[in-house]
């Protein structure tokens, strides 16, 4: 049962990322947004996407919502890392910048099932 709302709420995760990059491309192509903007749209685009994503698991579920939020960010982590790993064969990230990628996953979704 919570496998089903893990991977639901995963799926929305994903949803939302989809159309906060769409929305950053779109502000790209019409303002000449500098890479620094785009960097922070993108870290932006993660911790609400898992914030939001854990916070339908806290939703969902009754007891411990923060580790549940945790594991949402964490596979959402994993599943950003295995589909760049797919796509290109390898990865396309330095150690400290998948290391703050994969903290700003476990907190966004941690703080989500906190707070629901």
């Amino acid at each position: 049962m919570k496998i089903r709302v893990l991977l639901k709420s995963l799926l929305c995760s994903y949803v939302l990322t989809g159309i906060f990059l769409l929305l950053l491309a779109f502000l790209l192509y019409k303002m000449d947004l500098k890479e620094s903007v785009v960097g922070m749209g993108i870290a932006a685009a993660y911790i609400l996407s898992c914030f939001f994503g854990g916070f339908l698991m806290g939703k969902k579920t009754v007891s411990q919502k923060y580790l549940w939020g945790m594991l949402l960010g964490l596979c959402y982590f994993l599943l950003l890392i295995g589909v760049s790993w797919l796509s290109e064969q390898r990865l396309d990230m330095s150690i400290p910048h998948a290391a703050t990628a994969f903290g700003m996953c476990l907190v966004g979704g941690t703080l989500g099932g906190m707070l629901a």
